[in-house]
């Protein structure tokens, strides 16, 4: 199907409701679904938005809505897949933005393309996943990533990022503050193996594999293990609103850590490679605080997994915030820790 090179429909003072994926009734001043970049210029060229900030919205899974967006909120839906690259030991897959994370991850396992087999049912889209660095089970997408394509919004030209240029580091990027608000992420190229390694090591793979008895795991039996790690741990957005993980896990220095493991011996931690550093789960320091669970009105804690905070209904944003920042003082009183969120505030 041809690119459309034409402007796409805007819409004014629209519901953001269905999309994100806490469910809140946000509204944006302005809001357009673009299919790809060629469509997107084309708005840009009329002018007729440039008074604006431009906000771009994936799969609306790391965004929090307190307010009414005055903005033109962009949906991005470039979607396809393409193998651009390939030896005998690698692929180099390019994804649209506006795919969805875990279609392009059950692609790769589907192929046997290993790399990105641990962060499967990963909400968001592939566009997003850059911005966040995301991760899970002991691999992040820095550790597949190779380049993606971005369009500069003032100079309208795509350009071309490698892995270093992204600043990646824990849940950061480059996109996530200096170039924030300066380009739209177009595709993403990762580079996967042909000859999979195993990662089992992190969180409760291994013990799910070996109660199914599986000796000799493939990249599936281990997609298909943290798709149920996954479920049986986190709430589904279309059952109640979330958006997953709401804070990082804290990386402390080995003084703090070793006052935390001296003071609670039996807190989980994970050593940093290449540092000194400790990182512990938010999730426990929100537990032991007594959060587990909390409900006021219709924003919450989840009851079975204290690092998602929760809609029930009709909750609003400002009132999700607000547990959110009570959480993080009760656990900075009685840890000394102080806890950053990872989904996007607006």
């Amino acid at each position: 199907m041809p690119k459309s090179n034409k402007a796409p429909q805007v819409f004014e003072n629209y519901s953001l409701k269905e999309y994100n994926t806490f469910g809140i009734d946000a509204r944006a001043q302005y809001f357009t679904i673009i299919s790809s970049l060629e469509s997107y210029v084309a708005l840009l060229k009329t002018g007729l938005y440039s008074h604006l900030p431009h906000l771009f919205l994936g799969g609306g899974s790391n965004i929090l809505c307190t307010k009414h967006i005055d903005a033109l909120v962009v949906k991005n839906e470039i979607k396809g897949f393409d193998l651009i690259q390939e030896d005998d030991e690698s692929v180099i897959l390019r994804s649209g933005a506006g795919e969805l994370w875990d279609d392009l991850v059950s692609y790769a396992v589907q192929h046997n393309w290993s790399g990105i087999e641990n962060l499967a049912l990963i909400p968001g889209t592939v566009g997003a996943a850059p911005m966040q660095n995301i991760g899970a089970y002991g691999v992040e997408i820095k550790d597949a990533f190779d380049h993606l394509e971005a369009l500069n919004l003032e100079t309208l030209a795509v350009e071309r990022f490698e892995k270093s240029q992204c600043q990646f580091g824990y849940r950061e990027s480059y996109f996530k503050h200096e170039g924030k608000g300066k380009y739209l992420i177009s595709t993403v190229c990762f580079k996967l193996n042909k000859k999979p390694t195993i990662q089992t090591s992190y969180g409760a793979i291994q013990t799910v594999l070996d109660s199914k008895g599986i000796t000799n795991p493939t990249i599936s039996d281990i997609s298909k293990v943290v798709i149920e790690i996954r479920k049986s741990k986190l709430p589904d957005p279309k059952e109640i609103g979330n958006s997953g993980s709401f804070f990082k896990n804290p990386t402390v220095p080995s003084h703090v850590a070793n006052r935390l493991l001296n003071a609670y011996p039996g807190i989980p931690n994970y050593p940093i490679s290449g540092s000194s550093d400790i990182k512990f789960p938010a999730g426990w320091f929100i537990e032991q605080a007594g959060w587990k669970g909390f409900r006021d009105g219709d924003a919450g804690v989840h009851v079975h997994q204290a690092l998602v905070l929760v809609n029930y209904g009709d909750a609003t944003g400002k009132e999700i915030l607000a547990i959110a920042e009570k959480i993080k003082a009760s656990v900075n009183e009685k840890f000394g820790i102080s806890l950053e969120t990872e989904v996007n505030i607006y």
